[in-house]
């Protein structure tokens, strides 16, 4: 089966992106399972339901969140009827879940949702957490197991790679908004530091530039906002999987532009 996997959504820049590129991508690259981590897109800080839908109608089939998935208060009691996932590791009784079972090609494919500990609210031990998941869905004969690793640093999303690499089928990193080059395939698990945005490429993560240097100058507060005009980017890994190992990737990158550019991943 094909899989692919889309990076923070910020903003409408982000959405839009999806809507013109999303269906064809689907049918060019015959992908099976669309995923995406949505928790920056609405106005690039949580997840509205109207934009939960578009995003779905533009062909994502499950959406991931991180540290801003409570962000947009509508949005929380559809967690539990919506194929919205929520970070694995929040404490238990909190809405929402954060594993998913589909069936996709007749076989089951798991998706959890982990967040880490540097610089996030506070959670659970994500390595913990990710690891009883795994065992638990391995136990129940499941082998296709994405993890979408919401955290802020690279050491964290190294780290889960060599705690889980051979027991899943990718590790693949969000949150920082920045693409790495570090795509390769180990022991049958594909891994990536992080997936990169799908938004506007011409500012700071996504965000008008304004507000960014304003901090960085001056120390002021100022309010992050998403650029009325820029230049946009749709970031995802497609990974390829035969019995809950990932034998092929690549990641693409598509600009406003109509340009690509097709990176494959290193086997180790």
């Amino acid at each position: 089966m094909k899989i692919g996997f889309i990076g923070d959504i910020v903003g409408r820049p982000g959405r839009s992106m999806l809507e013109i590129h999303l269906r064809k991508l689907r049918q060019e690259f015959g992908l099976d399972l669309v995923i995406a981590n949505g928790e920056n897109a609405s106005h690039g800080f949580g997840l509205c339901a109207q934009h939960a839908k578009e995003l779905f109608s533009y062909g994502a089939d499950i959406l991931t969140g991180g540290n801003h998935s409570w962000d947009k208060k509508e949005i929380i009691p559809l967690l539990d009827v919506m194929p919205i996932l929520r970070p694995l590791n929040y404490p238990q009784g909190v809405p929402g879940k954060g594993v998913s079972v589909l069936h996709v090609k007749e076989e089951k494919v798991a998706i959890i949702n982990v967040m880490g500990h540097y610089g996030m609210p506070m959670v659970e031990n994500p390595f913990l957490r990710a690891q009883k998941a795994v065992d638990e869905l391995r136990a129940e004969g499941i082998e296709s197991i994405i993890i979408d690793f919401h955290a802020e640093v690279t050491s964290e999303k190294r780290a889960m790679h060599m705690l889980l690499k051979g027991n899943v089928s990718a590790i693949l990193g969000t949150h920082t908004h920045v693409g790495t080059d570090d795509l390769q395939i180990v022991d049958g698990t594909c891994y990536v530091t992080d997936v990169g945005l799908s938004g506007a490429r011409d500012g700071v993560i996504g965000m008008d530039k304004a507000a960014p240097l304003k901090r960085f100058l001056t120390g002021l507060p100022a309010s992050l906002e998403i650029p009325k005009k820029c230049k946009k980017i749709l970031q995802m890994v497609i990974i390829e999987i035969e019995k809950g190992k990932c034998v092929e990737a690549f990641k693409l990158r598509v600009f406003d532009d109509q340009e690509r550019i097709i990176a494959r991943a290193v086997h180790e």
